[in-house]
């Protein structure tokens, strides 16, 4: 999949643009606070519906103005594809497909997938385990949108369940052991469905997890990759059994696939403890990376991959060797500076202030 032309109104920093984009790698030039980022969110917010820099939707729109238009042509396999986005200051998006107007946000997932590197991409290895729960989660959404129902199907189930244990407020009545009973039964079904989904993505992903950090070192190390789940040895049900009374005490689920991790280690160590700065960084990419491939596996077509002031991020060895290991499909590339030797643009886009011009 492709996005061929892109325009926005209204969108951060950018008062009105058009551009073409190439199918490969389009590099987009400019300093700070140009609207580098932007370019990249606006086609992240096509196929998301949310930034991929954790801002509100105000931040999205320009200042002063009540809404922003984000319109972008492309194609999804051998079919055009047409996406529209009026994102208002307050209030709910309103987003068309081929002109056709979307009922619910969870009906545009698939349409357009992206993969997205960003400067904050570090806290995967560096963050606690709720990072990399979400990507995880986030990687088997692009696999397939039903896995989006999963996701919230679980995060509702956990708020009913947290609100009831706040409300026992540590005394079981008859009353209240059969309603957390239900809610158990949920946490059980849904729990099991999200760990069983993201153990087989683990599973899939760490070969591919070793051969992406490889090409960003320039050398092979050994990587791993494992889905820390205790719980699953026994099963959710018995296991929510056993921690009923420290639940209850603390008012909040104490077990389940919201207490997961992914762990990750290099030649054998914890990465998030023991790798450098350097290594962190090359494996928070090879993870972006590693998802990229297996969702372009999957579906047949690489996402759109876009990578945000990636070489902020990493020394200029591995720089190179990012440039000259680009996965195939299309690519959009931030940087302030000149690009690395190894792969020649197809597009090169400079940006001041809010304004895009070819180079």
């Amino acid at each position: 999949m492709l996005v061929s032309r892109i325009w926005l109104t209204d969108f951060r920093n950018y008062t009105t643009a058009e551009t073409a984009l190439a199918p490969g790698l389009t590099v987009v030039v400019g300093g700070n606070g140009e609207g580098k980022t932007s370019l990249l969110e606006a086609v992240a917010y096509l196929a998301t519906l949310s930034s991929f820099r954790s801002a509100p939707t105000e931040a999205l729109v320009r200042q002063g103005c009540e809404r922003a238009i984000v319109r972008a042509e492309g194609r999804r396999g051998p079919r055009d594809l047409l996406l529209e986005a009026e994102v208002p200051v307050n209030g709910r998006a309103r987003v068309a497909v081929n002109r056709q107007p979307l009922r619910r946000s969870r009906d545009l997932l698939g349409a357009l997938r992206v993969t997205v590197f960003s400067p904050d991409d570090l806290a995967l290895v560096k963050g606690g385990p709720g990072e990399r729960r979400r990507y995880l989660d986030d990687a088997l959404v692009a696999l397939h949108p039903k896995n989006d129902a999963l996701r919230s199907d679980l995060e509702r189930v956990l708020r009913q369940r947290n609100t009831l244990l706040r409300q026992l407020g540590g005394r079981l009545t008859p009353e209240g052991a059969a309603t957390l009973d239900v809610w158990d039964a949920k946490l059980v079904q849904a729990g099991e469905a999200l760990a069983e989904a993201r153990q087989a993505l683990v599973s899939t992903l760490e070969p591919m997890l070793a051969r992406a950090y490889a090409n960003i070192a320039g050398h092979e190390m050994a990587v791993w990759a494992h889905y820390d789940a205790p719980w699953r040895e026994q099963g959710l049900a018995a296991a929510l059994t056993l921690a009923r009374a420290d639940e209850l005490r603390r008012g909040i689920s104490l077990v389940g696939p919201q207490r997961d991790e992914l762990g990750l280690e290099l030649e054998g160590r914890p990465a998030r403890t023991h790798a450098s700065q350097g290594e962190q960084r090359a494996l928070a990419l090879a993870l972006r990376l590693a998802a990229h491939q297996v969702v372009a596996g999957a579906v047949g077509e690489p996402p759109v991959l876009l990578l945000d002031d990636v070489f902020s991020e990493l020394d200029p060895v591995r720089s190179e060797a990012l440039v000259a290991h680009l996965p195939p499909g299309q690519a959009l590339l931030t940087t302030a500076h000149a690009l690395p030797p190894g792969a020649p643009p197809d597009l090169v886009l400079r940006v001041s202030d809010g304004h895009l011009e070819a180079a």
